[in-house]
Order: structure tokens, then sequence, then C-alpha cells
């Protein structure tokens, strides 16, 4: 009975996505490069706009941490992280013809966070935590920033923000039909639809975007002359730290069990590269 009432509204959300992203057409932000990553992208925002907010955000965040003294601490561990940047720079070219004039900026906060970031256009901040508490060479240090890199090279922060103002738009339109169907609030229909939406389709999108950033990461890691097989040392140690993950698919990113696997099949298939950027490990 329930399923009978719910198929018109399942239709009609379907539907309404559908029309989304039929308004913009599917496109390819990279090439595949010898990982393979050639998945179609559609994107819902310009990235003018993903990459004018991006840009604001990026210098409040330095503005904030230079507030509190917090950026750039340490000169030695900057020239190190901004190092390893102008190597993985040009290696970009691989995959984005534009990429290599992005304006590129390299920041390192002072913090026990067990992070980093590229944001959209080439706005990259490494935390102190990360390289200390991990204690991370530089082969595995070029692997965290290739793959916050190729997060930005890809353009998934754009293609996130599109596909979360589609399930919004989705779930409040579902919660409204929900509401006038069973007499019941639109509200409630709208966060039942918002969390089927977020684990049915937002997640596993995630999941699939770490993956692809995880390829072209250990390529653009060993084009630049960096072991691939790091990677894999780095999710060895993140494994060792990190724990209390929950179950792979509540989570956006992958367990740390597949994505070493993956890595491992990877970073053979990319190793010539290092060879030919005249590097070995």
């Amino acid at each position: 009975m329930l399923r009978r009432h719910f198929a018109p509204l399942r239709w009609c959300c379907l539907l309404l996505l559908a029309s989304l992203a039929a308004g913009c057409a599917a496109t390819r932000t990279t090439t595949a490069g010898r990982v393979g990553v050639d998945r179609e992208q559609t994107m819902l925002v310009s990235s003018n706009e993903v990459n004018r907010a991006a840009a604001k955000a990026y210098q409040e965040t330095l503005r904030e941490a230079q507030g509190k003294n917090l950026l750039n601490r340490d000169a030695q561990q900057l020239a190190r992280v901004r190092q390893i940047a102008a190597r993985l720079i040009p290696a970009t070219a691989a995959f984005r013809s534009d990429a290599p004039a992005w304006r590129w900026e390299v920041n390192v906060i002072r913090s026990r966070e067990l992070n980093a970031w590229c944001m959209p256009g080439g706005k990259i901040v490494v935390y102190s935590g990360l390289i200390e508490q991990l204690q991370l060479s530089d082969d595995e240090l070029a692997a965290v920033m290739a793959h916050e890199v190729a997060h930005a090279l890809r353009e998934h922060g754009r293609e996130k923000a599109g596909q979360a103002a589609g399930v919004n738009t989705a779930a409040a339109i579902g919660g409204a039909l929900i509401g006038a169907y069973f007499g019941i609030d639109s509200g409630l229909g709208r966060t039942v639809l918002g969390t089927v939406g977020d684990l049915a389709f937002m997640r596993p999108n995630s999941r699939e975007m770490e993956q692809e950033a995880d390829r072209v990461g250990i390529e653009l890691a060993a084009r630049a002359g960096y072991d691939p097989e790091a990677a894999i040392r780095l999710w060895e140690k993140m494994g060792r730290t990190v724990g209390g993950r929950p179950p792979e698919w509540l989570s956006t990113h992958p367990a740390n069990e597949t994505r070493i696997a993956d890595l491992r099949v990877y970073a053979e298939r990319v190793r010539p590269l290092q060879e030919a950027a005249g590097r070995t490990p």
C-alpha cells in the first residue's frame, strides 16, 4: 500500500532532478590521464561563481589564522610545503592545460588538526598537525597535497554544490507533496526525503569523488617525481591514527582498506611516470 502511494512522489522527485540536470550539459573537467578518470560531470553552478566564493573563503581563513598568529609560523615547514607544490603545479597540465596558470596560493596553518585542502582555483592550506603527528616524508606529504589538488582539478566542490542544490530542491517539493497527500507536516516529509537523498545519492557520489582524487592524485605525484606508493603508506598511517570510523556506506570517504587496495593497483600503473620524471624511491 505505502509503496503504491509513494510511487508518484518518487517519480516526481526523479523528474525534478532530471530536469535540473538537463539544464546543464555534461562536461569533462580533466583529461583521463594514465589512471583513466573520465567520468562526465553535470555542473549546476558556474565555475566563476564557485571560484569567487572560494577565493573569499580562503582569504577569510587566512585572516582568521593570521589574527590568531597561526599562519605560516614555521618558515622551514612553509618552504617545504611550497617546494612540493612547485613540483606538483606544472604536472597539473597533464589533466588540465589551464591549471598551471591558476593563481595558486600555498600556506600552512598551525593546528593539531590532521587536514589539508585545496579550494577551487588552486588555494592550498596544509595544517601543521598533519605533517607533525604523522611524521610525513616529502613523498607522503606530496601524496596528500596531490590528492587535494586533484579535487580542484576535477572541480568536485562545484559539482557537489550543484548536487546539493538539486537534492534540497527535490526534498522541499517532495516534502510538500507528502504533506498534501498524507495530511502531515511538510517539514517532516522534507527531512525524510533529504536524509534518503543524502544516503542514496550524496554520500556515494562523495566516495566516488574521493576515489577519483586518489587516482588523479597518485598520477599527479608520480609525474612530479614522487613515489606513488607513498599514498599507500599515508593511508596506512591514517588507519592507525584515526579510529571509530562509521561503516563505509554511511561515510563520505571510502574505508581505508578499500582505498589502500585501489591505490596499490594505480601505484603500479603510474610507476613509469615517476621513473620518466627522473626520480626513483
